[in-house]
């Protein structure tokens, strides 16, 4: 457990074993105590939050491990390091095979003699030679080809109607030289109560990405909420997850913030048709730390006339 979680810990217990006297001057250190230790509860809730999205982020497959993107045409291509490589890699094998697309979005892989030596599927040894079916992540988990000891690995993704092989290192510069992650001081102001609307069943919304590529995503409807004497309203995506995504813009992009945008879950609403949108857990999409990623932008409705002065500041610079 992280050194700062246990302080947490240790003043919250503080905050709560302190005795108290009689009477109403009781009754106030009481109130006093338990709004300190909520106070202190939803510190620790935050930077429990934080270490856990710095983790993700760092994974030896997350973001910041990708060090390609190579968009596809229909037909075959070459896949490997070497310079002859219809689909030149920056990591892997000279040659790994030779990569079909067909028209209908299938693809395949012929591995090249040898290679079964020094690639895994699924983490899994292949035959010599074999023809691996590449499952892309449209269609569930895609399939992993993964190289240099499993430190390495490419996938198929799909955005729109185009296909692309997106390429991991786990030794890439952007993760073992990450910086770090700085913050806007924790706000609970900014922890808010919203209330939600449901869209009609089945409506979707068509998303614009960084790319310009459009695609339609599950619109299951919208949060409303009072900030600073006015009336806001977002347009949730649902990712799959029964969660509800919202990417946004506000006062603070291009300043303090990332430019493009940042990000926020919230979690379904309650019987009484409400949900906490908190904006203290507000994260830099992953094209703020590689240009390898397709990040969907704001809607319109999601473009706010607010400063959001929570969650995540813009990008750190790498050290020298």
């Amino acid at each position: 457990m992280k050194l700062r979680h246990l302080l947490w810990m240790a003043a919250l217990a503080a905050v709560a074993g302190c005795g108290g006297g009689g009477g109403d001057d009781a009754a106030s250190r009481n109130e006093e105590r338990a709004a300190r230790a909520a106070k202190l509860a939803y510190e620790g809730e935050i930077l429990a939050w934080r270490d856990q999205r710095l983790a993700s982020l760092k994974r030896p497959d997350g973001w910041l491990s990708l060090v390609g993107l190579h968009w596809l045409t229909p037909g075959s291509t070459y896949v490997g390091t070497a310079q002859d490589n219809g689909t030149r890699l920056a990591v892997g094998p000279a040659q790994i095979g030779m990569l079909t697309l067909a028209r209908d979005g299938s693809a395949t892989l012929k591995l090249h003699p040898g290679v079964e030596t020094e690639v895994m599927i699924d983490g899994v040894a292949p035959e010599p030679e074999a023809l691996v079916p590449l499952v892309s992540d449209a269609q569930g988990a895609p399939t992993v080809v993964s190289f240099n000891k499993g430190d390495a690995s490419f996938v198929l993704i799909k955005r729109a109607d185009r296909h692309a092989l997106r390429v991991r290192n786990a030794f890439a510069p952007t993760r073992m030289r990450f910086p770090g992650i700085e913050y806007f001081d924790i706000n609970p102001d900014m922890r808010i109560v919203a209330r939600f609307e449901a869209h009609p069943p089945g409506k979707t919304v068509e998303i614009v990405n960084m790319l310009g590529m459009v695609e339609p995503m599950p619109n299951p409807g919208t949060l409303s909420f009072e900030k600073d004497g006015k009336s806001f309203r977002m347009e949730a995506v649902d990712e799959g997850d029964g969660r509800l995504f919202f990417t946004f813009a506000d006062r603070t992009s291009g300043h303090e913030t990332y430019s493009a945008s940042r990000m926020v879950y919230a979690d379904p609403a309650g019987p009484d048709g409400t949900t906490v949108l908190d904006f203290n857990k507000a994260y830099n999409p992953p094209c703020a730390y590689t240009p390898y990623s397709t990040c969907p932008m704001p809607l319109p409705e999601n473009r706010l006339d607010l400063r959001v002065e929570a969650g995540e500041k813009k990008p750190l610079p790498f050290p020298e």
